[in-house]
Protein backbone atom coordinates (compact mmCIF):
# COMPACT_ATOMS: atom_id res chain seq x y z
CA UNK A 1 0.00 0.00 0.00
CA UNK A 2 1.33 3.12 -0.86
CA UNK A 3 0.53 5.90 2.03
CA UNK A 4 1.13 9.80 2.20
CA UNK A 5 2.66 11.59 5.58
CA UNK A 6 1.82 15.76 4.92
CA UNK A 7 3.67 17.68 7.65
CA UNK A 8 1.49 20.29 8.31
CA UNK A 9 1.73 20.90 12.35
CA UNK A 10 3.97 24.31 12.35
CA UNK A 11 3.05 27.80 13.58
CA UNK A 12 3.51 29.82 10.56
CA UNK A 13 4.96 33.21 12.57
CA UNK A 14 5.92 34.35 9.91
CA UNK A 15 2.62 34.53 8.16
CA UNK A 16 1.43 37.08 11.44
CA UNK A 17 -1.77 35.96 10.52
CA UNK A 18 -4.62 34.19 13.27
CA UNK A 19 -4.85 31.86 10.31
CA UNK A 20 -3.24 28.74 10.49
CA UNK A 21 -0.69 28.97 7.07
CA UNK A 22 -1.77 25.88 5.41
CA UNK A 23 -5.56 27.56 5.41
CA UNK A 24 -4.23 30.49 3.26
CA UNK A 25 -5.45 30.92 0.39
CA UNK A 26 -3.85 29.95 -3.21
CA UNK A 27 -6.29 30.64 -6.65
CA UNK A 28 -9.19 30.27 -4.41
CA UNK A 29 -7.70 26.87 -2.24
CA UNK A 30 -6.81 26.25 1.04
CA UNK A 31 -2.59 25.70 -0.01
CA UNK A 32 -2.67 22.07 2.13
CA UNK A 33 -6.04 21.55 -0.39
CA UNK A 34 -3.09 21.39 -3.33
CA UNK A 35 -1.03 18.97 -1.50
CA UNK A 36 -3.40 16.36 -0.46
CA UNK A 37 -4.74 16.33 -4.12
CA UNK A 38 -1.28 15.99 -5.98
CA UNK A 39 -0.56 12.95 -3.57
CA UNK A 40 -4.76 11.74 -3.91
CA UNK A 41 -4.13 12.24 -7.97
CA UNK A 42 -1.04 10.40 -7.51
CA UNK A 43 -2.95 7.53 -6.41
CA UNK A 44 -1.67 7.05 -2.89
CA UNK A 45 -4.23 5.52 -1.61
CA UNK A 46 -4.27 7.02 2.13
CA UNK A 47 -3.02 10.02 3.34
CA UNK A 48 -2.38 11.25 6.72
CA UNK A 49 -1.91 14.81 7.58
CA UNK A 50 -0.27 15.57 10.89
CA UNK A 51 -1.20 18.79 12.52
CA UNK A 52 -0.28 21.07 15.72
CA UNK A 53 -1.42 24.45 15.96
CA UNK A 54 -4.61 25.60 15.00
CA UNK A 55 -4.82 21.89 14.10
CA UNK A 56 -8.89 21.65 14.85
CA UNK A 57 -9.23 24.40 12.16
CA UNK A 58 -7.39 23.00 9.37
CA UNK A 59 -9.18 19.08 10.64
CA UNK A 60 -12.50 21.38 10.22
CA UNK A 61 -11.56 22.85 6.97
CA UNK A 62 -11.51 19.27 5.62
CA UNK A 63 -14.67 17.87 6.68
CA UNK A 64 -16.17 15.09 5.02
CA UNK A 65 -13.01 14.31 3.29
CA UNK A 66 -11.22 10.76 4.02
CA UNK A 67 -8.26 12.49 4.99
CA UNK A 68 -6.89 11.36 8.15
CA UNK A 69 -5.50 14.32 10.70
CA UNK A 70 -3.26 13.33 13.92
CA UNK A 71 -2.81 15.77 16.26
CA UNK A 72 1.27 16.44 17.18
CA UNK A 73 1.69 17.16 20.40
CA UNK A 74 3.29 21.00 21.43
CA UNK A 75 4.24 22.80 23.79
CA UNK A 76 8.14 23.41 25.67
CA UNK A 77 7.91 19.75 26.98
CA UNK A 78 8.01 18.22 23.57
CA UNK A 79 10.48 18.30 20.86
CA UNK A 80 10.22 19.48 17.33
CA UNK A 81 11.46 18.25 14.25
CA UNK A 82 10.45 16.87 11.06
CA UNK A 83 11.38 14.04 12.40
CA UNK A 84 8.95 14.10 15.44
CA UNK A 85 6.20 15.51 13.23
CA UNK A 86 6.62 11.95 10.99
CA UNK A 87 6.60 10.11 14.31
CA UNK A 88 3.60 10.55 14.94
CA UNK A 89 2.18 8.61 12.24
CA UNK A 90 4.16 5.68 13.26
CA UNK A 91 1.42 3.09 13.88
CA UNK A 92 -0.24 3.79 10.76
CA UNK A 93 2.77 2.72 8.57
CA UNK A 94 2.77 -0.68 7.30
CA UNK A 95 5.88 -2.58 7.07
CA UNK A 96 4.87 -3.78 3.09
CA UNK A 97 3.91 0.08 2.56
CA UNK A 98 5.62 2.92 0.69
CA UNK A 99 5.52 6.13 2.00
CA UNK A 100 5.96 9.47 0.95
CA UNK A 101 6.91 12.44 3.13
CA UNK A 102 5.50 15.50 1.66
CA UNK A 103 4.54 19.44 3.14
CA UNK A 104 1.42 21.18 3.69
CA UNK A 105 3.17 24.51 2.61
CA UNK A 106 4.45 23.43 -0.72
CA UNK A 107 1.03 23.85 -2.84
CA UNK A 108 3.46 23.86 -6.09
CA UNK A 109 4.10 20.32 -5.70
CA UNK A 110 2.58 18.15 -8.62
CA UNK A 111 0.60 14.74 -8.95
CA UNK A 112 2.99 13.84 -11.86
CA UNK A 113 6.31 14.62 -9.61
CA UNK A 114 4.88 12.34 -6.69
CA UNK A 115 4.30 9.70 -9.82
CA UNK A 116 7.64 9.92 -11.27
CA UNK A 117 9.12 9.80 -7.35
CA UNK A 118 7.22 6.48 -6.22
CA UNK A 119 7.93 4.90 -9.99
CA UNK A 120 11.69 5.62 -9.54
CA UNK A 121 11.74 4.52 -5.93
CA UNK A 122 10.19 0.83 -7.04
CA UNK A 123 11.39 0.61 -10.10
CA UNK A 124 15.13 0.96 -8.64
CA UNK A 125 14.31 -0.92 -5.76
CA UNK A 126 15.60 1.51 -3.37
CA UNK A 127 14.81 1.58 0.15
CA UNK A 128 14.66 5.62 0.79
CA UNK A 129 14.61 8.10 -2.19
CA UNK A 130 15.03 11.97 -2.13
CA UNK A 131 13.56 14.10 -4.25
CA UNK A 132 16.13 17.18 -5.32
CA UNK A 133 16.60 19.81 -7.12
CA UNK A 134 19.04 21.91 -8.65
CA UNK A 135 18.81 25.72 -7.63
CA UNK A 136 20.57 28.67 -8.28
CA UNK A 137 20.80 29.97 -5.27
CA UNK A 138 21.38 26.82 -2.01
CA UNK A 139 21.50 29.07 0.12
CA UNK A 140 20.16 27.46 3.29
CA UNK A 141 19.20 24.31 1.92
CA UNK A 142 21.01 20.97 2.37
CA UNK A 143 23.28 19.51 -0.33
CA UNK A 144 23.14 16.52 -2.09
CA UNK A 145 26.76 14.75 -2.05
CA UNK A 146 26.92 12.13 -4.80
CA UNK A 147 29.55 9.82 -4.94
CA UNK A 148 32.04 9.33 -8.50
CA UNK A 149 28.71 6.58 -10.00
CA UNK A 150 26.17 9.44 -8.98
CA UNK A 151 24.61 7.55 -6.05
CA UNK A 152 23.64 9.50 -3.16
CA UNK A 153 26.79 9.33 -0.12
CA UNK A 154 24.91 12.04 2.09
CA UNK A 155 23.15 15.22 2.90
CA UNK A 156 25.13 18.06 4.00
CA UNK A 157 23.15 20.88 5.96
CA UNK A 158 24.04 24.31 4.88
CA UNK A 159 25.89 25.14 8.11
CA UNK A 160 27.67 21.54 8.16
CA UNK A 161 28.94 21.90 4.60
CA UNK A 162 32.54 22.10 3.63
CA UNK A 163 33.70 24.62 0.86
CA UNK A 164 33.38 22.53 -1.96
CA UNK A 165 30.37 21.03 -0.46
CA UNK A 166 28.50 24.57 -0.52
CA UNK A 167 29.22 24.97 -4.33
CA UNK A 168 26.90 21.62 -4.91
CA UNK A 169 23.52 23.38 -6.52
CA UNK A 170 21.88 19.86 -5.89
CA UNK A 171 19.74 20.34 -2.73
CA UNK A 172 17.62 18.42 -0.47
CA UNK A 173 13.74 19.09 -0.89
CA UNK A 174 12.74 17.08 2.20
CA UNK A 175 10.44 15.30 0.09
CA UNK A 176 11.05 11.58 0.57
CA UNK A 177 9.78 7.82 0.00
CA UNK A 178 10.91 4.96 2.45
CA UNK A 179 9.33 1.66 2.37
CA UNK A 180 7.58 1.36 5.54
CA UNK A 181 9.32 -1.13 7.69
CA UNK A 182 12.99 0.39 7.49
CA UNK A 183 11.45 4.27 7.93
CA UNK A 184 9.82 2.75 11.19
CA UNK A 185 12.90 0.66 11.97
CA UNK A 186 14.92 4.07 11.44
CA UNK A 187 12.79 6.85 13.25
CA UNK A 188 13.14 4.52 16.63
CA UNK A 189 16.84 5.37 15.96
CA UNK A 190 17.02 9.42 15.38
CA UNK A 191 17.62 11.69 18.07
CA UNK A 192 17.80 15.48 18.87
CA UNK A 193 21.49 16.06 19.46
CA UNK A 194 21.69 18.87 18.09
CA UNK A 195 21.72 22.56 18.21
CA UNK A 196 17.99 22.48 18.05
CA UNK A 197 17.06 19.77 20.05
CA UNK A 198 14.95 18.17 17.13
CA UNK A 199 14.21 15.30 15.36
CA UNK A 200 14.74 15.21 11.84
CA UNK A 201 13.74 13.05 8.35
CA UNK A 202 17.41 13.53 7.17
CA UNK A 203 18.68 11.55 9.94
CA UNK A 204 16.47 8.89 8.49
CA UNK A 205 18.79 9.02 5.65
CA UNK A 206 21.78 8.78 6.97
CA UNK A 207 20.72 5.25 9.02
CA UNK A 208 19.61 3.79 6.59
CA UNK A 209 23.03 4.81 4.88
CA UNK A 210 25.09 3.33 7.49
CA UNK A 211 23.27 0.56 7.44
CA UNK A 212 23.75 -0.51 4.33
CA UNK A 213 20.88 0.09 2.71
CA UNK A 214 20.08 1.58 -1.02
CA UNK A 215 19.31 5.32 -0.71
CA UNK A 216 18.00 7.13 -4.30
CA UNK A 217 17.66 10.43 -5.59
CA UNK A 218 15.50 11.82 -7.78
CA UNK A 219 15.80 14.70 -9.52
CA UNK A 220 12.87 16.99 -9.75
CA UNK A 221 12.30 18.93 -13.39
CA UNK A 222 10.54 21.84 -12.00
CA UNK A 223 12.33 23.21 -8.85
CA UNK A 224 9.46 25.84 -8.50
CA UNK A 225 7.68 22.44 -7.62
CA UNK A 226 9.22 22.58 -3.87
CA UNK A 227 8.67 26.43 -3.27
CA UNK A 228 7.49 26.53 0.14
CA UNK A 229 5.15 29.06 1.70
CA UNK A 230 6.35 31.18 5.18
CA UNK A 231 5.26 34.34 4.82
CA UNK A 232 2.50 37.04 2.25
CA UNK A 233 5.33 37.62 -0.18
CA UNK A 234 5.73 33.77 -1.08
CA UNK A 235 2.62 33.22 -1.02
CA UNK A 236 1.52 35.56 -3.63
CA UNK A 237 4.90 33.96 -5.67
CA UNK A 238 2.92 30.51 -5.38
CA UNK A 239 -0.17 32.01 -6.52
CA UNK A 240 1.16 33.72 -9.68
CA UNK A 241 2.57 30.30 -10.75
CA UNK A 242 -0.72 28.44 -10.05
CA UNK A 243 -2.90 31.36 -12.01
CA UNK A 244 0.04 30.98 -14.63
CA UNK A 245 -0.59 26.74 -14.71
CA UNK A 246 -4.34 27.12 -15.07
CA UNK A 247 -5.01 29.26 -17.45
CA UNK A 248 -2.20 27.50 -19.71
CA UNK A 249 -4.21 24.50 -18.96
CA UNK A 250 -7.23 26.31 -20.37
CA UNK A 251 -5.27 27.92 -23.45
CA UNK A 252 -3.81 24.86 -24.53
CA UNK A 253 -7.45 23.06 -24.55
CA UNK A 254 -8.74 25.78 -26.83
CA UNK A 255 -9.54 28.63 -24.64
CA UNK A 256 -8.27 32.13 -25.58
CA UNK A 257 -7.08 34.66 -23.22
CA UNK A 258 -6.62 37.65 -24.16
CA UNK A 259 -4.46 38.52 -21.60
CA UNK A 260 -3.48 35.58 -19.00
CA UNK A 261 -1.55 37.95 -16.27
CA UNK A 262 -4.55 39.71 -16.42
CA UNK A 263 -7.30 37.19 -15.89
CA UNK A 264 -8.08 34.92 -12.54
CA UNK A 265 -9.55 31.70 -12.97
CA UNK A 266 -9.45 28.92 -10.05
CA UNK A 267 -8.73 26.02 -10.12
CA UNK A 268 -12.45 23.85 -10.19
CA UNK A 269 -13.52 26.00 -13.28
CA UNK A 270 -14.25 24.26 -16.20
CA UNK A 271 -14.51 26.50 -19.93
CA UNK A 272 -15.51 24.98 -23.50
CA UNK A 273 -13.69 25.00 -26.69
CA UNK A 274 -13.80 29.00 -28.38
CA UNK A 275 -14.43 30.15 -25.69
CA UNK A 276 -12.97 34.15 -25.33
CA UNK A 277 -12.02 35.84 -21.66
CA UNK A 278 -11.17 39.20 -21.54
CA UNK A 279 -9.11 40.91 -19.39
CA UNK A 280 -10.00 41.39 -15.83
CA UNK A 281 -11.93 38.29 -15.49
CA UNK A 282 -12.70 36.69 -12.22
CA UNK A 283 -14.15 32.99 -12.87
CA UNK A 284 -14.62 31.42 -9.06
CA UNK A 285 -15.97 28.15 -7.45
CA UNK A 286 -17.87 25.54 -9.16
CA UNK A 287 -18.38 27.05 -12.32
CA UNK A 288 -18.44 26.09 -15.98
CA UNK A 289 -18.59 28.06 -19.13
CA UNK A 290 -19.82 26.57 -22.56
CA UNK A 291 -18.26 26.77 -25.73
CA UNK A 292 -18.06 29.94 -27.77
CA UNK A 293 -18.87 32.32 -25.24
CA UNK A 294 -18.00 35.95 -24.80
CA UNK A 295 -16.88 36.73 -21.07
CA UNK A 296 -16.20 40.19 -20.85
CA UNK A 297 -13.89 42.62 -19.17
CA UNK A 298 -14.48 42.80 -15.70
CA UNK A 299 -17.02 40.16 -15.39
CA UNK A 300 -17.18 38.10 -12.32
CA UNK A 301 -18.84 34.95 -12.48
CA UNK A 302 -18.86 32.85 -9.02
CA UNK A 303 -20.37 29.34 -8.87
CA UNK A 304 -22.35 29.55 -11.99
CA UNK A 305 -23.13 27.41 -15.13
CA UNK A 306 -23.34 28.82 -18.47
CA UNK A 307 -24.63 27.78 -21.72
CA UNK A 308 -22.71 27.69 -25.02
CA UNK A 309 -22.53 30.98 -27.29
CA UNK A 310 -23.04 33.11 -24.04
CA UNK A 311 -22.01 36.86 -24.30
CA UNK A 312 -21.23 38.87 -20.49
CA UNK A 313 -19.65 42.18 -20.64
CA UNK A 314 -18.73 43.65 -17.18
CA UNK A 315 -21.01 41.97 -15.05
CA UNK A 316 -21.33 39.30 -12.08
CA UNK A 317 -23.22 36.45 -11.77
CA UNK A 318 -23.47 34.43 -8.54
CA UNK A 319 -24.56 30.62 -8.29
CA UNK A 320 -26.99 31.38 -10.90
CA UNK A 321 -27.98 29.07 -14.45
CA UNK A 322 -27.76 31.02 -17.90
CA UNK A 323 -28.61 29.18 -20.77
CA UNK A 324 -27.08 29.14 -24.58
CA UNK A 325 -27.72 32.63 -26.70
CA UNK A 326 -27.86 35.07 -23.62
CA UNK A 327 -26.71 38.43 -23.48
CA UNK A 328 -25.76 39.96 -20.38
CA UNK A 329 -24.51 43.65 -19.09
CA UNK A 330 -22.53 45.80 -19.20
CA UNK A 331 -23.09 46.71 -15.28
CA UNK A 332 -25.86 43.56 -14.86
CA UNK A 333 -26.04 41.35 -12.01
CA UNK A 334 -27.43 37.47 -11.10
CA UNK A 335 -27.58 37.25 -7.59
CA UNK A 336 -27.45 33.62 -6.31
CA UNK A 337 -30.62 31.32 -7.70
CA UNK A 338 -31.75 33.07 -10.79
CA UNK A 339 -32.13 30.73 -13.60
CA UNK A 340 -31.74 32.26 -17.19
CA UNK A 341 -33.40 29.93 -20.33
CA UNK A 342 -32.10 30.91 -23.67
CA UNK A 343 -31.46 33.84 -25.73
CA UNK A 344 -32.22 36.23 -23.16
CA UNK A 345 -31.07 39.71 -22.59
CA UNK A 346 -30.22 41.41 -19.48
CA UNK A 347 -28.97 44.77 -19.79
CA UNK A 348 -27.44 47.66 -18.25
CA UNK A 349 -28.04 48.12 -14.58
CA UNK A 350 -30.47 44.96 -14.35
CA UNK A 351 -30.61 42.95 -11.13
CA UNK A 352 -32.06 39.44 -11.09
CA UNK A 353 -32.58 37.61 -7.73
CA UNK A 354 -33.91 34.12 -6.92
CA UNK A 355 -36.05 34.41 -10.25
CA UNK A 356 -36.53 32.15 -13.27
CA UNK A 357 -36.65 34.11 -16.61
CA UNK A 358 -38.25 31.99 -19.73
CA UNK A 359 -36.76 31.63 -23.37
CA UNK A 360 -36.35 34.62 -25.40
CA UNK A 361 -37.28 37.05 -22.90
CA UNK A 362 -35.53 40.78 -22.14
CA UNK A 363 -34.91 43.00 -19.34
CA UNK A 364 -33.05 46.10 -21.44
CA UNK A 365 -32.02 48.29 -18.72
CA UNK A 366 -32.69 49.45 -14.96
CA UNK A 367 -34.65 46.84 -13.59
CA UNK A 368 -35.27 44.67 -10.13
CA UNK A 369 -36.82 41.54 -10.41
CA UNK A 370 -36.89 39.50 -7.27
CA UNK A 371 -37.98 36.37 -6.38
CA UNK A 372 -40.38 36.02 -9.46
CA UNK A 373 -41.16 33.55 -12.11
CA UNK A 374 -41.02 35.06 -15.74
CA UNK A 375 -42.26 33.09 -18.73
CA UNK A 376 -41.00 33.19 -22.47
CA UNK A 377 -41.03 36.49 -24.75
CA UNK A 378 -41.66 38.85 -21.75
CA UNK A 379 -40.76 42.38 -22.03
CA UNK A 380 -39.55 43.86 -19.25
CA UNK A 381 -39.16 47.88 -19.65
CA UNK A 382 -36.64 50.50 -18.42
CA UNK A 383 -37.33 51.09 -14.50
CA UNK A 384 -39.46 47.95 -13.68
CA UNK A 385 -39.25 46.89 -10.01
CA UNK A 386 -40.88 43.85 -8.82
CA UNK A 387 -41.27 44.50 -5.02
CA UNK A 388 -41.14 41.00 -3.28
CA UNK A 389 -40.47 42.67 0.70
CA UNK A 390 -43.28 43.69 2.63
CA UNK A 391 -40.59 44.81 5.92
CA UNK A 392 -41.35 41.24 7.22
CA UNK A 393 -41.20 38.35 4.40
CA UNK A 394 -40.49 37.56 0.63
CA UNK A 395 -43.17 37.08 -1.89
CA UNK A 396 -43.21 36.04 -5.31
CA UNK A 397 -44.19 37.35 -8.78
CA UNK A 398 -45.54 35.44 -11.57
CA UNK A 399 -45.39 36.76 -15.16
CA UNK A 400 -46.83 34.46 -18.15
CA UNK A 401 -45.62 34.18 -21.21
CA UNK A 402 -45.82 36.75 -24.02
CA UNK A 403 -46.63 39.27 -21.20
CA UNK A 404 -45.49 43.18 -21.30
CA UNK A 405 -44.40 45.32 -18.60
CA UNK A 406 -44.12 48.73 -19.56
CA UNK A 407 -41.40 51.13 -18.21
CA UNK A 408 -41.44 52.38 -14.64
CA UNK A 409 -43.82 49.88 -13.54
CA UNK A 410 -44.13 48.06 -10.13
CA UNK A 411 -45.37 44.82 -9.50
CA UNK A 412 -46.12 44.22 -5.87
CA UNK A 413 -46.19 40.54 -4.80
CA UNK A 414 -48.14 38.30 -4.22
CA UNK A 415 -49.36 39.24 -7.92
CA UNK A 416 -49.78 37.72 -10.84
CA UNK A 417 -49.69 39.10 -15.17
CA UNK A 418 -51.19 36.45 -16.91
CA UNK A 419 -50.09 35.37 -20.18
CA UNK A 420 -50.24 38.45 -23.07
CA UNK A 421 -51.32 40.84 -20.03
CA UNK A 422 -49.66 44.32 -20.53
CA UNK A 423 -49.19 46.65 -18.01
CA UNK A 424 -48.87 49.89 -18.94
CA UNK A 425 -46.33 52.60 -18.31
CA UNK A 426 -46.12 53.70 -15.06
CA UNK A 427 -48.47 51.52 -13.42
CA UNK A 428 -48.57 50.12 -10.02
CA UNK A 429 -49.98 46.70 -9.77
CA UNK A 430 -50.89 44.97 -6.53
CA UNK A 431 -54.05 42.83 -8.38
CA UNK A 432 -53.91 40.40 -10.98
CA UNK A 433 -53.92 41.40 -14.71
CA UNK A 434 -55.82 39.05 -16.32
CA UNK A 435 -55.06 37.49 -20.14
CA UNK A 436 -54.92 39.61 -23.01
CA UNK A 437 -55.80 43.04 -20.71
CA UNK A 438 -53.78 46.40 -20.34
CA UNK A 439 -53.86 46.78 -16.89
CA UNK A 440 -53.33 51.19 -15.76
CA UNK A 441 -52.57 51.72 -11.97
CA UNK A 442 -51.42 55.09 -12.09
CA UNK A 443 -53.56 58.70 -11.40
CA UNK A 444 -55.03 60.61 -14.05
CA UNK A 445 -53.10 63.32 -15.43
CA UNK A 446 -54.39 66.90 -14.79
CA UNK A 447 -53.11 69.78 -16.73
CA UNK A 448 -54.03 73.03 -14.69
CA UNK A 449 -53.97 75.69 -17.50
CA UNK A 450 -51.97 79.24 -16.62
CA UNK A 451 -50.66 77.82 -12.83
CA UNK A 452 -47.89 78.91 -13.19
CA UNK A 453 -48.89 82.34 -13.75
CA UNK A 454 -51.05 82.41 -10.89
CA UNK A 455 -47.99 81.16 -8.50
CA UNK A 456 -45.72 84.31 -9.95
CA UNK A 457 -43.49 81.18 -10.45
CA UNK A 458 -42.43 82.54 -14.01
CA UNK A 459 -38.61 84.42 -14.20
CA UNK A 460 -37.38 86.76 -16.55
CA UNK A 461 -34.00 85.54 -18.36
Amino acid sequence: MDISIILAAGEGTRMKSKLPKVLHRICGRPILDYVIRASKNANIEKNYVIVGHGGDVVKESFKGTDVLFIHQPIGENYPYGTGYAVMQAIDYIYDNSNVVILYGDTPLITENTIKKLMEYHKDNKYDGTVLTAYVDDPTGYGRIVRDDKGQIMKIVEHKDASPEEIKIKEINSGIYCFKGKLLKDALSKIDNDNAQGEYYVTDVIKILKEEGHRVGAYLIDDSREIYGVNNRVQLAFCEKIMRKRINEGHMLEGVTIINPENTYIEPGVKIGRDSIIYPGAILVGDTTIGEDCIIGENTRIESSQIGNGVRIYSSTIEESIVGDGCRIGPYAHLRPNSRLGKNIRIGNFVEIKNSTIGDNSKAGHLAYVGDADVGKNVNIGCGVVFVNYDGHSKHRTLVEDNAFLGSNSNLVAPVVVREWGYVAAGSTITHEVERESLSIARARQVNKIGWVNEKGLKREK
